[in-house]
């Protein structure tokens, strides 16, 4: 499940909620050990999701770096060669 969660910081155009949610809700499935939540536990599940996604959200708004920013097209071919070699 976490192989989705894609380092999020120092990119142009920088990080959307969106992809913040998607890396929070990821993460909270990871640690409940579910994809979906029952009924009864939705609304600890959505809260948490929501609670990580905001302080995500801080870190990166908070982080600095001398670092150019990486472009988003080059390290996605990046990724998609890393897997070719790996699977072929």
């Amino acid at each position: 499940m976490c192989r989705n969660i894609k380092p999020l910081f120092n990119f142009d155009p920088p990080a959307t909620d969106e992809e913040i949610r998607d890396a929070a809700l990821q993460f909270v499935r990871k640690l409940s050990g579910t994809t979906r939540p029952a009924k009864r536990n939705e609304a600890a599940f959505d809260r948490a999701v929501s609670s990580i996604a905001a302080c995500a959200r801080e870190l990166l708004d908070s982080l600095e770096t001398s670092q150019p920013p990486r472009n988003r097209e080059e390290e996605a071919a990046k990724a998609r060669a890393r897997s070719m070699s790996r699977f072929g």
